[in-house]
């Protein structure tokens, strides 16, 4: 059942690929597919450039040299995942802008146009944008891989006669380069699914063109279709992740890899040093400082009813779908250990799927059979009791709640699949010999073992569903908004200072998973 409720919406968007008489999808086809694909092209490449980059060098600093501040930025350099990209967006725009404080400073200094400074709101500028929030995901992956590797995998290659430099490039790159690739993805996959962050640059990307499609044209169809070519995208980069996957058939066990690091001297641990801390203070701590800015001095006309109403919506929404999905994803992860069969297994991976698609194309693909269901519904109760009930469904809860489920079952799923694979089989059999069995053993036996990984796809789930953006903005009843919609409203008016607090509100909730993260990390 699981499965398929998060089959439905892709098989719905899917199909629609097939429909033809649309008037307005031929319009697209003609005037904005070929800027659609361009732009996303471009920002795919760029943020696949950016954050291979970014992550690889700052893991692999921090993984194999002593500098000063190593012990420090080995978990500071994570903290930018808690700052939605769409945030670190309009921050730039705010201080990087033609009339933000940087530029305004410069031509007063200078007295001089300053044309020889690019402009932010191009291509460009969004992906330096995104590499600076998604660039964490590449570092956390292949900090791991180096990790495991250690120093003596670089003794080798110079006992081979190598330096460091060639022993990176040639011996220490190609043997992390799964665990790379498997970072990047997720990236790639952020900045498919992303909208916050093209929508304030103004950039139009499939996100942007779907959410237009369906409340300018009020086409959704042709929102639909978007979706659908937005899918075949994202299949073919999960088939790539998944041949990569595959081939991570070399690992050393971490107990040999927890060896003396090399230390850094002279002019190269400032280098490195004064490399981590630009990109920290950018990623993290000028972001952080400019909303606090922003929020002290447009505090007192923030914080009344309407933002109260706000966090309330938020908090609210967050608690019941963190609810419904674990709760779902639970029943998932205990049939998986039940059933091993290959049909559970293959019901299970379709519904982990849904974190791979975008948000947009989930809103449109849930919102279809239940506008469907709520019209047969509404036609029923008038043949049956001659009375008009409207819409029943749409514009209520329960398309949202359908979505989040859909979008995040796979974030609940995996720390609970990965604690119960840690509870051994001889349990199961001294329980039976209790006389405990099914769904008993699962009450009394394994959720009292499960705490670790219960807590850690309530938390995921939770912090995931506040930071959400289009799944909320696209079918969320009408006048019902929370933080993340507040923010997308005041940016979209350019009013930066006045979406500061909302936005310190999600970042200080992003916090709570990242020290989670942190402290496993470093066990």
């Amino acid at each position: 059942m699981v499965a398929a409720l998060v089959m439905v919406p892709v098989c719905v968007v899917v199909t629609s690929i097939f429909s033809t008489e649309d008037e307005i999808w031929q319009h697209l086809t003609a005037t904005l597919l070929p800027r659609l694909l361009t732009n996303t092209l471009w920002l795919a490449l760029g943020v696949m450039i950016g954050t291979s980059l970014l992550g690889v060098s700052l893991a692999w600093f921090t993984a194999v040299y002593t500098f000063p501040g190593s012990r420090f930025f080995s978990w500071a350099l994570f903290l930018p995942l808690a700052i939605p990209a769409y945030v670190t967006a309009f921050v730039a725009l705010g201080i990087f802008d033609f009339t933000g404080p940087l530029q305004t400073t410069l031509r007063k200094l200078f007295d001089a146009d300053l044309f020889w400074i690019p402009d932010i709101r191009g291509g460009p500028g969004v992906a330096v944008v995104m590499t600076l929030a998604f660039y964490p995901y590449v570092f956390l992956l292949a900090r791991n891989a180096f990790l495991t590797q250690g120093k003596r995998l670089l003794e080798v290659a110079q006992s081979l006669g190598l330096n460091h430099r060639q022993g990176f490039f040639k011996v220490a790159l190609p043997m992390a380069r799964p665990w790379i690739a498997a970072g990047v993805m997720l990236a790639l996959m952020e900045t498919l699914a992303d909208f916050g962050t093209v929508t304030i640059f103004n950039y139009d990307t499939f996100t942007t063109a779907i959410y237009k499609a369906w409340f300018s044209l009020f086409s959704l169809t042709a929102a639909s279709q978007l979706a659908s070519l937005l899918i075949l995208i994202v299949f073919v980069i999960i088939m790539t992740e998944q041949y990569f996957r595959s081939r991570m058939r070399f690992a050393e066990s971490k107990q040999s890899a927890r060896i003396e690091r090399i230390r850094l001297t002279g002019w190269q641990a400032v280098a490195v040093t004064t490399f981590a801390s630009t990109v920290l203070f950018f990623a993290f701590i000028l972001p952080v400082a400019q909303l606090t800015l922003w929020a002290v001095d447009s505090f007192s006309d923030s914080l009344n009813q309407r933002y109260l109403e706000f966090v309330w919506h938020s908090l609210s929404l967050a608690i019941i779908a963190t609810i419904l999905t674990t709760f779902a994803a639970i029943l998932l992860a205990y049939a998986a250990r039940l059933h091993t069969g290959f049909l559970t297994r293959f019901a299970v991976r379709l519904a982990t799927i849904g974190y791979a698609l975008p948000g947009a194309v989930l809103a449109v693909g849930i919102f279809i059979p239940l506008a469907w269901l709520d019209s047969l519904l509404s036609d029923w109760l008038l043949v049956l009791f001659n009375f008009e009930s409207g819409l029943l469904i749409q514009g209520t809860l329960i398309v949202m709640l359908i979505a989040y489920m859909t979008r995040f079952m796979a974030v609940s799923y995996f720390p609970l699949e990965s604690s119960l694979t840690r509870i051994t089989r001889s349990i199961d059999e001294a329980a039976i010999g209790f006389g405990i069995s099914g769904w008993k053993m699962l009450g009394t036996v394994h959720l009292p073992m499960l705490r670790s990984g219960l807590f850690t796809a309530l938390v995921l789930v939770f912090v995931d569903v506040m930071k959400e953006m289009p799944i909320t903005l696209m079918t969320r009843p009408f006048n019902w908004d929370t933080l993340a919609v507040r923010i997308f409203s005041l940016t979209s008016e350019g009013e930066w200072q006045q979406a500061a607090l909302p936005a310190l509100t999600l970042i200080l909730v992003g916090l709570i998973p990242i020290i989670l993260l942190i402290h496993q990390t470093e066990k």
